[in-house]
């Protein structure tokens, strides 16, 4: 080979060499990217601290990995950990959990609570008080219905609102999406919308040239009383009478508390309506009518996947998707959609998951409902159910929580000197009505222990001081080194 054939052939391979090279950078990269997204997104990451829980920690035991497999020793010239591993010191002792947790002043507050502190991961009591007897839940409630629907329905499941057609006559079907929006939006986790459920049943008609329709829409999915009985009329800036057609979630006002629509399907079929006329389709006033059997599918939009629903009401404490859970609970275990066979199948999906319901009284899926019962253990067996590593599709119920003082409805809270410290550090699901305070959760306590949590109050005397208190106690229980 001549030397310029040899030069030539060196030339291409070293060509292919930095491409190959290029190519692996940018994957690995993007792959990179795009883990620590979803990490941040979990809120199982943070760029500036440690993660609250540690590595592995809802890993499948070793015993269920595949046989042969293991996890390779680090090689020796890696560096070392940025941040040091957690200790691991088996769980705290109970004596001393229980001097950490009432030497937190209580009188302030007024009234009376229950409590239970348990390892996530090894279910031993810590700390009980009063752990068995069933409290007004407010919205920790929600942590039931958000294990119930991910147990029933998969944590990948979606709900579909469509439209169907026959002849001339279309008819909106609502699925029971509780985060069906009017405009469509690029951001992401991206919403099903009516707007892109309006362009794509224009195209339809368009493909046989049909410009004028008449409208119906339906909600019989769902059935019974739009408004729970057990609410006090109070209640309508809290929470939109349920509907399995709405739009926003029927609030007026865009957020909640706020005002809301009287009627929110109509609402909903009005808004579709219009977009249907953005794009040049005469349609009449839309009336309430019940989809034709045999009538044609014409368009499509599907919810976000049930995992972000649940993740996105539990970190708002969001009355309305839960109330729409809990018929689609209901659904899913073969029942009428109704709020009275929703709390049914949520009794009978616990049960199922061999947690306890023992002083359990159930009358809705949010916890608005001041006749709701639930003890304190049976808040933290779903906590440690869904962290499991038998039950992978319910881990949304745990990365959906709060991070103390920094998201959802745990933003404003640890602002005292003796409860900085629980900041970044506790994730709970809030719990507030009148006179009635609650926190359940999961932390990390400072000798790397994982801890299960639920704190509720009743009859506060000073409902700012039970807010306080159970800021504070959280953090005490984090900053043990028991």
């Amino acid at each position: 080979m001549t030397s310029r054939r040899l030069r030539t052939a060196w030339t291409a391979l070293t060509a292919v060499v930095v491409v190959v090279a290029v190519v692996l950078g940018l994957t690995t990269g993007v792959l990179a990217e795009l883990a620590g997204r979803g990490l941040y997104a979990a809120g199982l990451w943070s760029p500036n601290g440690a993660s609250t829980v540690p590595p592995g920690t809802f890993d499948a035991p070793a015993s269920t990995r595949p046989r042969g497999s293991s996890t390779p020793a680090p090689a020796a010239d890696l560096p070392s950990a940025v941040l040091a591993p957690a200790p691991s010191s088996g769980d705290p002792s109970p004596r001393r959990v229980a001097e950490r947790i009432e030497s937190v002043d209580d009188e302030e507050m007024g009234g009376r609570y229950s409590a239970l502190v348990a390892g996530l991961g090894s279910g031993d009591v810590l700390y009980s008080h009063r752990a068995g007897q069933a409290s007004i839940p407010a919205s920790t409630l929600k942590l039931l219905t958000a294990t119930a629907a991910l147990s029933r329905l998969g944590a990948d499941h979606t709900f579909a609102t469509t439209v169907v057609r026959s002849g001339s006559r279309l008819v909106l079907v609502g699925g029971g999406d509780p985060y069906l929006t009017r405009a469509a939006s690029r951001r992401r986790p991206r919403r099903a919308s009516l707007e892109a459920l309006a362009a794509e049943t224009a195209r339809a008609l368009a493909r046989t040239r049909t410009r004028k329709v008449t409208l119906g829409y339906d909600t019989s999915l769902f059935s019974g009383p739009a408004w729970n009985p057990s609410w006090p009329d109070g209640y309508a800036d809290q929470v939109t009478p349920v509907s399995a057609l709405w739009v926003d979630e029927g609030r007026a006002g865009g957020g909640s508390p706020g005002p809301r629509v009287a009627d929110p399907a109509g609402d909903a079929a009005r808004v579709f309506a219009a977009a249907l006329e953005d794009r040049g389709i005469e349609v009449a006033a839309p009336v309430r009518r019940r989809a034709p059997e045999g009538a044609t599918t014409v368009a499509t939009v599907r919810s976000l996947p049930l995992a972000q629903v649940v993740q996105k009401m539990l970190m708002a404490s969001d009355n309305d998707a839960a109330e729409v859970l809990l018929r689609q609970v209901a659904l899913a275990s073969h029942h009428a959609g109704s709020t009275a066979a929703g709390v049914r199948a949520v009794r009978a999906e616990l049960s199922r998951l061999r947690i306890g319901t023992t002083g359990l009284r159930l009358l809705d899926g949010s916890g608005l409902s001041r006749q709701n019962q639930v003890p304190a253990r049976t808040l933290v067996q779903v906590l440690r159910t869904a962290a499991s590593a038998r039950h992978p599709g319910l881990r949304a119920v745990v990365t959906g929580l709060p991070v103390a003082g920094v998201e959802g409805s745990l933003a404003v809270h640890y602002t005292d000197a003796q409860s900085e410290a629980g900041r970044g550090v506790v994730r709970g699901k809030t719990g507030t009505l009148s006179q009635v305070h609650a926190l359940a959760g999961y932390l990390r306590t400072d000798d790397g222990t994982l801890v299960a949590f639920a704190f509720l109050v009743e009859d506060a005397t000073d409902d700012y001081a039970a807010k306080v208190w159970l800021d504070r106690v959280s953090t005490a229980l984090s900053r043990c080194g028991c």
